[in-house]
């Protein structure tokens, strides 16, 4: 299995750089066998069941995007840097993982400074990321990040206009309640309040579970043999209650249906064992072709870059061929690709 097989020619067009609106009026490609139908997110009930169970990701996208000056004193007078940070996790000590930009424009101790009252200091440096110590902790901390960042856009976006207002409603899910991640779960974008209204009106039944999407969702592959790919590690949580939700709902008959390729990846972390049970930690799960899915029974999920990680999720879960038949008829029908692109309701 090379990664040459996962290739596949995309034109620039297609990639999305803002949603529909509204979010559920995007386009929806069911896979369901041996079938491709085109509709729509708002169509959604009508490939469900009473007894249907989606699982939905609950985690909330801080704006982890900040932009400061570093300010040095040297011989000819006052120097200033421009520093452009990507918060990237939290460490038990209080500091952050971040990605700084340009690191070599900054040394170990120095401050960088956002807003009058947000600012942080360099500890470390270290595999090309960054240790920062903030001068806000809690709820202070929260309040001027909310000011001075941006929402964390997918390089691809970010490559093609910068962040703005927009995108802090945009790329926040309607149900997000659990901050800490810095990418979007983005098939449950297509989600708004009258959507999920009616699918409870049609019997659909709703869990939520968390796992923070990190910025090493971005990550290409570097490998050829992409058996020897490592995962980058999230952290996540199944509850008690969750479990117990999905485990009546196999026990009714009921499908079990993920909604993004992170639910899913969260709950099969969470039934290595055979069914799904409470879980709580970092998960490193790599699903390609040849995995047992063990809690899925079909998925909702958006359109996928090639040679991606999530597109091997894909052919792990409808096959391989099936897979290349969903994305050519995809291109052929220009579905908009990516975050804020068009979904995909794949029922094996």
């Amino acid at each position: 299995m090379k990664l040459s097989d996962f290739d596949f020619d995309l034109p620039e067009a297609l990639i999305a750089d803002r949603p529909a609106v509204p979010r559920s009026s995007a386009r929806l490609l069911v896979s369901d066998g041996g079938r491709i139908t085109d509709a729509h997110v708002t169509d959604l009930a009508a490939w469900l069941r009473p007894g249907d169970r989606l699982v939905l990701n609950d985690t909330a996208v801080i704006p982890a995007r900040l932009t400061g000056h570093r300010t040095r004193q040297v011989a000819q007078g006052t120097t200033r840097a421009r520093i452009e940070v990507t918060l990237l996790e939290p460490q038990g000590d209080g500091t952050w993982m971040t990605l700084l930009k340009p690191l070599k424009k900054i040394r170990p101790g120095e401050e960088i400074v956002f807003t009058p009252d947000l600012s942080a200091t360099l500890r470390a440096a270290r595999d090309g990321q960054a240790v920062l110590a903030f001068n806000l902790t809690g709820a202070d901390f929260d309040a001027a990040l909310a000011r001075a960042g941006d929402m964390p856009l997918p390089p691809y976006i970010a490559a093609r206009r910068a962040a703005d207002s927009r995108d802090k409603t945009d790329y926040q899910t309607v149900f997000a309640r659990v901050p800490g991640a810095v990418a979007a779960p983005t098939a449950s974008l297509h989600f708004d309040d009258a959507l999920l209204q009616a699918l409870r009106d049609a019997g659909v039944n709703f869990t939520y579970v968390t796992l923070h999407v990190g910025a090493g969702t971005f990550l290409p592959v570097k490998v050829e043999d992409v058996k020897t790919h490592k995962m980058h590690a999230e952290w996540g949580e199944v509850s008690a209650q969750a479990a117990a939700e999905i485990a009546a709902t196999k026990a009714g008959g009921g499908r079990v249906i993920p909604v993004g390729t992170t639910a899913l990846r969260l709950i099969e972390s969470a039934a290595l064992s055979g069914r799904v049970a409470p879980w709580r930690g970092k998960t490193d799960i790599f699903i390609y072709p040849g995995f047992e899915f063990r809690a899925a029974d079909a998925l909702m999920t958006n359109f996928h870059l090639p040679k991606s990680t999530l597109l091997m999720l894909v052919a792990a879960f409808v096959g391989y061929d099936r897979m290349r038949e969903i994305y050519d008829h995809a291109v052929r029908e220009h579905y908009r690709f990516f975050s804020y692109g068009d979904a995909s309701l794949l029922i094996p």
